[in-house]
């Protein structure tokens, strides 16, 4: 599927009512997912962020344009952001499945529907404008809503759509096409916005203009690239904050923003107490802070998932003004399906019962994979001990890329436990199929030959991502902790388990398959993967009891 993200802001932050008037004209069409609605009562700005397929989302967008036009007065709007218009920024990002100028050109149909239907001004920034000079939002922006009446008459300022005149209700609008940008606010303890914005032009890329030895004014650069800052008082919290755009998370991700800030304000005689994210951000903004941060104290960085996020949030302060959830912040947790199907997020006592009821799945193929997924974590475990073991401290890099390692596979395992039950519940449904005709049959056939086959690979891949647990496990046992030698040794055990479990469920599946030529080679190698994990297992347990002799 292709899926983007939009991610308007609306000039209204102190009216609950006309914030969910303009949420439920984005709701009303199917297919659009609602993840947050963020207003600020100083900024009296709101950023609503929701996800689909390209059409809705754009369906999506125009609706909220059209509301917020309706309900929005930008001739009595004051806030703290700059601003220029009702719908004052529209951009659309692509998330998966989906390149930039493909999104490039969703946000042109947009702009040009918006301009024409609703008669606003429409303005294209970054991937959708053609014209490098009217690329950058904040040179879109400048004048704003007050300074547009003049501005908007200048022909190198015609709008790419809709009129040339500024409607005193609606404002303009930039629509557009960009990566992820991170809206990200650092608190300080003070309430100075000069001595706030000496911390933003410190950071930002832009910098600071100065005079050199000539006497020359010239620009200075701050020391983050794609990092737009400036300092402003919020008045609802009490304290100056810098209010950062981090335009592209893989050049400035979000921790060093956070450390240039802390090291600005320590010279200028500040603290850094926090801060804020706004709006939702990709899942790599946390995880990579967490793995920073415990980088930084030399300490494994091979944790999970959530214990990288924790980390995060402590160490950069989100949850000093408000608290910050996860669970509704991260976008790719927002996207993921609420069922309560998911066995992986069962706890040990409810798989065991699911596992022991009447129902034939979770069966062995999902059991195997969370077997594989104990044992790896065992090995991962033995590597973060080792990894904070008193005297080994010029060790603890080591360690902690191993324990990384095993966690990319405890993941991956974790996933195949449901991709497990999932294929079994295929073949199923496939069986399920009517058969009354030659035609049904047909059908019917080719589900079965094609779910069979899924049900084959899923078993046959838990074989293929343990086999690289073995290596962990035996570095453990080898290098590491000697007091945990039993405890790697039992990871190896629950590894091979998982490898036989899931060749008895690649064979018993080869069985019902018609593909002769798949089903022979996949039966070859799986052979041999188990014939290896015997002898791995062997190995790494007779090197475990010798170190606990």
């Amino acid at each position: 599927m292709k899926i983007i993200e939009c991610v308007p802001n609306f000039s209204e932050g102190n009216h609950p009512d006309i914030i969910r008037s303009i949420t439920e004209a984005i709701e009303s069409v199917e297919g659009v997912k609602l993840l947050n609605t963020d207003p600020g009562k100083a900024t009296n700005r709101t950023v609503v962020t929701f996800v689909g397929e390209p059409e809705p989302v754009i369906e999506a967008a125009f609706r909220g344009i059209r509301r917020a036009s309706e309900l929005i007065d930008m001739s009595r709007h004051k806030g703290e952001h700059p601003r220029m218009g009702a719908t004052d920024v529209c951009p659309l990002i692509p998330v998966s499945g989906i390149s930039m100028e493909e999104t490039a050109g969703y946000a042109q149909k947009l702009a040009e529907r918006v301009g024409k239907e609703l008669q606003i001004p429409v303005y294209l920034y970054e991937a959708a404008q053609k014209n490098p000079a009217r690329k950058n939002l904040s040179v879109i922006r400048a004048g704003e809503y007050e300074g547009f009446f003049l501005k908007i008459k200048q022909p190198e300022w015609k709008p790419d759509f809709g009129p040339t005149e500024l409607p005193p209700r609606s404002g303009a609008t930039v629509i557009g096409a960009r990566d992820f940008l991170v809206a990200y606010n650092v608190n300080l303890n003070t309430t100075s916005v000069r001595r706030a914005n000496s911390v933003a032009f410190d950071v930002r890329e832009n910098g600071r203009k100065v005079k050199n030895e000539k006497g020359e004014e010239v620009v200075q650069p701050g020391t983050c690239k794609s990092v737009k800052a400036i300092g402003w008082y919020i008045k609802e919290y009490g304290i100056a904050q810098v209010s950062m755009n981090l335009t592209d998370i893989s050049v400035t991700p979000l921790h060093k923003a956070f450390d240039e800030c802390v090291t600005s304000a320590f010279k200028r005689g500040m603290r850094v107490t926090g801060s804020e994210l706004v709006g939702l951000v990709p899942l790599r903004c946390l995880t990579e802070a967490g793995k920073y941060f415990l980088n930084k104290q030399r300490r494994s960085s091979g944790v999970s998932e959530s214990e990288l996020i924790r980390i995060a949030i402590r160490s950069l302060g989100l949850g000093e003004l408000a608290p910050f959830i996860p669970e509704e912040r991260i976008i790719e947790y927002r996207m993921k399906d609420k069922d309560g199907t998911s066995l992986v997020n069962m706890t040990l006592t409810e798989f065991a019962d699911e596992a022991a009821s009447e129902s034939p799945a979770p069966g062995g193929g999902s059991v195997s994979a969370y077997t594989g997924a104990l044992g790896v974590s065992l090995g991962v475990m033995v590597a973060n001990l080792s990894s904070h073991k008193k005297g080994w401290d010029d060790r603890w890099e080591e360690f902690s890329s191993w324990a990384e390692k095993g966690q990319v596979i405890k993941e991956e395992l974790l996933r195949l436990v449901d991709d497990d039950t999932a294929a079994f519940n295929k073949i199923m449904d496939a069986l399920g199929l009517p058969k009354s005709t030659q035609a049904e049959k047909t059908v019917r056939t080719q589900a079965l030959e094609a779910a069979t086959r899924t049900a084959i690979e899923v078993p046959f891949r838990v074989m293929k991502v343990c086999t690289g647990a073995f290596e962990l496990i035996l570095q453990m046992v080898e290098k590491g902790n000697p007091n945990s030698a039993s405890d790697a040794g039992v990871g190896a055990l629950c590894v091979k388990t998982a490898i036989a479990g899931a060749f008895l469920n690649v064979q018993t599946n080869c069985t019902g398959l018609k593909d002769k030529v798949f089903r022979d080679s996949v039966l070859k190698e799986a052979e041999d993967i188990y014939r290896s994990a015997c002898e791995q297992e062997e190995a790494i347990l007779n090197l475990a009891r010798a170190r606990m002799i």
